[in-house]
């Protein structure tokens, strides 16, 4: 690459995006509470999914989360607008906390190679019918969820929506949507006791 800049793709909304990165420039410069607030219930939530899909429990993808905002707070004066969209910085700061994470923890090393550790693509049949009776399961424990607890799961949990933008969303103050999620998860969490 000589000369060229890479341009990574950015958020949806430009708008939005302007506004992460001011953001951080204002953490960064005036150690701005209230915009690292606002950092904080945009992003956190979707960090701490994202550190659940790569292999943590909750309680561990929610300490990752906490402690990547943390790292947001003392290394914004890092972040450069030019170079990177505030997502993509935040996720990377996240994606190297994890990293290093996984390297602290003790672990032997394989050789890739070995035959004996070639995984078969194929799932096992009784995990594929184990799959498909626990999403039953769910689906069946969501439907008896009340409409307002529902809809607030699925924007947290299926379209990535953090509390705040639910609020936003549904037109309800944020403390409804934390005391509508607590609830429907209790409910879930009741309905599906002995699954997996």
């Amino acid at each position: 690459m000589t000369g060229t800049k890479s341009k990574r793709p950015g958020p949806a909304d430009p708008v939005e995006a302007k506004k992460c990165a001011d953001w951080i420039v204002s953490v960064a410069t005036t150690r701005d509470r209230e915009a690292f607030a606002q950092l904080f219930a945009h992003f956190a939530p979707r960090v701490k999914a994202y550190m659940f899909r790569f292999g943590g429990n909750a309680e561990t993808a929610e300490e990752l989360a906490q402690e990547a905002m943390m790292q947001v707070w003392r290394k914004a004066h890092l972040f450069d607008p030019s170079k990177a969209a505030a997502s993509t910085w935040i996720f990377t700061v996240a994606r190297n906390l994890r990293i290093d994470r996984f390297r602290q923890r003790k672990h032997i090393e394989v050789d890739d190679s070995d035959p004996t550790l070639i995984v078969d693509e194929d799932p096992l049949a009784d995990e594929v019918v184990g799959r498909d009776q626990e999403a039953v399961l769910v689906k069946a424990a969501m439907e008896e969820l009340p409409t307002d607890q529902k809809v607030v799961v699925e924007l947290s949990f299926f379209e990535d929506c953090s509390h705040s933008e639910i609020a936003e969303r549904l037109n309800i103050p944020l403390g409804t949507v934390k005391s509508r999620l607590r609830l429907a998860l209790g409910k879930l969490r009741g309905g599906l006791e002995g699954v997996a």
